[in-house]
């Protein structure tokens, strides 16, 4: 197959690919941007199967980077700008990242992380994308053929234990989750996605490849801000984008009365439940939103709703893209009958290859060619997926991954601290947020503001807790293993009680 972006921009040059702010580029603009940027890699030495990182606001130098790393056939790492130094060194070392391309807003974090890591090369987004000079020599030509089989990028993503695994997704794993996305919704001539969620994560990074797979215009935003995400959709023609819930309430409130215009023709709501009251007001305001359930490990999307309702019952996810299989299994792997719960498993060309340098994770979620979700869910009579819980214990804070065991870690290594747990409580403005109960050692009496600070100078602030309770034990099972089910509904009754 042919490289996306070289032959979206052969076939339709002019049309508008990105959208940043007051600039726009071309497809055929944006396409040698990311040859200029390929030239300038290939002159530092990176070659076919190296791992260059990523860590940048959203932007056209982003785009740029992730359209040029793929004509050098090298491997895509994007980083979560909002991890600490600490985090950021343990995934270029994971990932066995040679370079590690970084814009102005993070050349703090580069600057440390390249004393830590001497054989990573550090280099300025903004000297990669700079504009070509007349007297430089232009490596537009056809680059070569893409291996659907080859990994196109490497994706940390989170789970109930342990550290953050990379996810190796392939090009085939793109492309077909590209086209399963657009059997289930359709393709306009005149579609445009805004980008107003981090690129790094799978679900924006999905829509970069798929504005050039598609030939749809991309309007990307450097972060979230709800009045313009509403004025992107009123002013220009944006007629799809993904949210979280907070996203979509934040926006409302923003709007006032003001309906969405017609032009606005699919929502893709993901990254945790949406509440039903929620997605009725979103609907009444003209706001078409679509649950979606998927996961980095299965390229973005595995079920979502479809545009035309069907048979599709209140709550579901709706039903597999086309080209997805899933199931519900119980702890023997056996398949169970619609209604019944289990576990989520999946299988077809999205799902990854398996965790970069980890065959003992890869080999405990794929399984006889099934990937082993941890949620739990069922499909009811229409084969519609309803999702009950993610991942066990895993925290869904304003739509990112936060993981019970990294943060009990690292409050474990806190003097005072004996023992910890970690669980999410709802919250109504961001889904979810952390708490930790601590078991201090004796004799020592940590304060809330201490622990708070120890945990802001080595974990992403989203991953925080905002609140820190001291019991005297921590409930476990008889093999010892950490129920933090019942820390969470303790503090509910305690909340309902109050």
């Amino acid at each position: 197959m042919a490289d996306w972006l070289w032959q979206r921009a052969r076939l339709s040059p002019e049309r508008t690919a990105l959208v940043c702010g007051d600039d726009r580029w071309s497809f055929a603009e944006l396409d040698r941007g990311a040859a200029s940027v390929a030239d300038r890699l290939a002159t530092l030495g990176i070659s076919p199967g190296d791992h260059v990182a990523l860590i940048a606001a959203n932007g056209n130098g982003f785009a740029q980077v992730v359209h040029a790393i793929p004509r050098l056939r090298a491997v895509l790492i994007p980083l979560n700008v909002r991890l600490t130094v600490d985090e950021l060194a343990w995934q270029l070392a994971d990932s066995a990242a040679t370079c590690l391309v970084y814009d102005e807003g993070n050349s703090s974090k580069a600057a440390e992380l390249g004393e830590r890591l001497p054989s990573v090369t550090c280099v300025p987004l903004a000297e990669l994308a700079k504009p070509q000079e007349d007297t430089e020599a232009s490596q537009a030509a056809e680059p070569g053929q893409i291996d659907l089989s080859a990994v196109h990028s490497v994706i940390y993503t989170s789970g109930t234990s342990g550290r953050p695994k990379g996810a190796m997704l392939t090009y085939g794993n793109h492309f077909w989750s590209a086209a399963g996305s657009a059997q289930n919704l359709g393709l306009r001539s005149d579609d445009c996605w805004l980008a107003c969620m981090p690129l790094f994560h799978i679900g924006g990074l999905a829509i970069l490849l798929r504005g050039v797979i598609y030939g749809n215009t991309v309007v990307v935003h450097e972060a979230f801000d709800p009045d313009a995400a509403n004025n992107a959709i009123d002013d220009q023609r944006v007629t799809i984008f993904s949210a979280v819930s907070n996203m979509l309430r934040r926006m409302l409130e923003s709007r006032g009365e003001l309906l969405y215009p017609p032009t606005l023709r699919c929502v893709l709501a993901g990254g945790g439940p949406v509440p039903q009251p929620l997605l009725e007001e979103c609907r009444s305001r003209g706001m078409p939103v679509l649950r979606t359930y998927g996961l980095t490990e299965a390229a973005s999307q595995v079920a979502t709703q479809s545009l035309d309702g069907g048979s599709q019952e209140p709550g579901s996810a709706g039903r597999p893209l086309a080209n997805t299989e899933l199931r519900i299994e119980d702890e023997l792997g056996e398949a169970l009958p619609s209604g019944e719960p289990g576990e989520i498993v999946v299988r077809g060309p999205t799902v990854m290859s398996g965790y970069f340098g980890d065959p003992e994770a890869t080999a405990a979620v794929l399984r006889d060619g099934w990937l082993h979700t941890g949620d739990i869910g069922y499909l009811d009579a229409h084969g519609n997926l309803h999702v009950l819980d993610r991942r066990d214990d895993l925290i869904v804070s304003g739509g990112e991954n936060v993981y019970p065991a990294e943060v009990e870690e690292i409050l474990r290594s806190h003097p005072a601290v004996l023992d910890a747990a970690a669980f999410g409580v709802p919250d109504e403005r961001w889904g979810q947020r952390v708490i930790a109960a601590i078991v201090p050692h004796p004799e020592s009496k940590p304060t809330e503001e201490e622990l708070t600070a120890f945990c802001g100078t080595r974990l992403a602030s989203y991953k925080v807790p905002a609140t820190f309770r001291v019991v005297a034990q921590l409930p476990r099972n008889a093999a010892g293993k950490l129920l933090r089910r019942t820390l969470r509904e303790e503090w509910q009754n305690n909340a309902r009680e109050d």
